[in-house]
């Protein structure tokens, strides 16, 4: 008997034009860890069908919206599985007013302006589901859009499948166990 479900969401746009971009850190981070797992589409998503770890069933998720619209599946996905946002969903995104390569787990955020977080907590009612950030820092010569949209250099890669990956993961641990 399995001990409880959980969901690991990976925001991030579709597309070949988004690739490797810095709203898609996520992108590059889930793909490591969706090779391990039958993948199949659902819920307006690409979602793991057979992982289990410590217990329980957790559903890797890569919602196959734009990530402004990420709510529409994540509710879909919570409600369909009668799940708990506050200690069932983790949410892992990029965040442009941290350090690039800064990775930091809460329990609760606010959305902080970054609009995937802002219409999942508006199309779940709620706030409280665990996050994961990473940074992707800011730059002074460019507008957010045109900043978050821009390709990630080969060394930011480096950083993101070796540092931060190693973080992510450490984090996503850390949140089953609890």
């Amino acid at each position: 008997m399995l001990q409880f479900m959980k969901l690991i969401i990976w925001l991030w746009n579709p597309g070949k034009q988004y690739q490797n971009t810095r709203h898609n850190i996520g992108f590059i981070l889930v793909d490591s860890f969706f090779d391990n797992f039958k993948i199949e589409k659902k819920f307006n998503s690409l979602i793991s069908t057979e992982s289990i770890i410590f217990g329980g069933w957790v559903i890797w998720v890569k919602p196959e919206t734009f990530m402004n619209l990420s709510g529409d599946a994540v509710a879909t996905i919570v409600s369909y599985y009668k799940l708990d946002p506050k200690k069932d969903i983790l949410i892992i995104s990029d965040d442009i007013d941290m350090e690039f390569g800064k990775v930091r787990f809460r329990l609760e955020w606010s959305h902080g302006g970054q609009n995937g977080l802002r219409d999942i907590a508006l199309k779940t009612g709620t706030t409280e589901f665990s996050r994961i950030k990473v940074g992707i820092g800011r730059h002074e010569n460019y507008s957010v859009s045109d900043w978050v949209l821009s390709k990630l250099t080969d060394d930011e890669l480096k950083i993101i499948e070796t540092t931060v990956r190693e973080k992510v993961q450490e984090y996503i641990t850390k949140w089953l166990w609890d």
